[in-house]
């Protein structure tokens, strides 16, 4: 990339969420819109920031990443196969019998995948091991998770955000999907997490608040928060839910529901036209 043009990272985005409407239409099964809300992040991560090998998932001085809403695994199996860690055809396999790419990932078959995620809450106290063991090890690598802002609900997640402060751990930097809705409707309704900003300041954490879906907004975001030192970072990323697809966008129904045939055909003609 040079200067601010970023439409090959927009271009990757496009087709890892037409993945995402692929591999749940074909499972019949899924988290489409929480998916397609972080696929900006995923991209800009794993295609311009963090330093990994996928022909050797396990390098030791890797930069690891944990997805803590562990169902939108869809995004995160698009995402690693597009950046070379297995075939791009093994996708058409999410929840399949007998197959790698189940609803949630699992570290134990599928490379790339760093932590096997999906009980919501748990995500950040798993990146913060990490984080700490890297210190521990003087090891360089950088610790990035991923957490929904329903799962912020949980009570581990503030724990964690009191350990990473504690400890000082400036080589983790969390993301918060910030899109608004989880599977029992408004986040607002269900249990407020406002004011976000407020509270993970008050917890010791440098804090940036973005546009989730703007690349150059993530990777500025990043940036700033590798230059802290002494703290961890949180980056409060508004996003869409079903973003990229206008009968998904913020509607709640998307969460855990695949499309049908129909509605994924109509999906992918919307994202091939952007």
């Amino acid at each position: 990339m040079e200067g601010n043009d970023y439409s090959g990272l927009k271009e990757k985005a496009n087709i890892i969420r037409q993945h995402v409407i692929q591999m749940t239409a074909e499972a019949g099964s899924g988290h489409p819109g929480g998916s397609l809300s972080v696929v900006d992040i995923l991209t800009a991560l794993y295609f311009q920031v963090m330093m990994v090998r996928p022909e050797d998932p396990r390098w030791p001085d890797r930069d690891r990443f944990v997805l803590s809403k562990g169902h939108a695994a869809p995004a995160l199996y698009a995402t690693l196969a597009e950046r070379g860690y297995f075939p791009v055809d093994e996708l058409k396999t999410l929840r399949k019998l007998g197959g790698r790419l189940q609803g949630h990932p699992d570290m134990g078959k599928v490379p790339g995948v760093e932590a096997s995620t999906g009980s919501l809450g748990q995500g950040l106290s798993m990146a913060v091991g990490m984080a700490l063991a890297g210190r521990l090890d003087g090891r360089g690598f950088r610790v990035f998770a991923l957490l929904g802002d329903g799962e912020i609900q949980e009570g581990q997640v503030w724990e964690a955000a009191m350990a990473a402060s504690h400890y000082g751990l400036d080589n983790l930097v969390a993301f918060l999907d910030y899109n608004g809705l989880q599977i029992d409707g408004p986040v607002s309704s269900v249990m407020a997490p406002e004011p976000v900003r407020e509270k993970w300041e008050a917890f010791g954490w440098h804090v940036v608040e973005i546009d989730g879906h703007d690349i150059g907004q993530i990777l500025g975001a990043v940036e700033t928060s590798l230059k802290q030192k002494g703290c961890p970072s949180m980056v409060v990323a508004h996003t869409t839910k079903g973003k990229g697809v206008s009968f998904m966008e913020n509607e709640v129904d998307w969460h855990g529901k695949a499309p049908d045939r129909e509605q994924a055909e109509k999906a992918l003609r919307e994202l091939r036209a952007l």
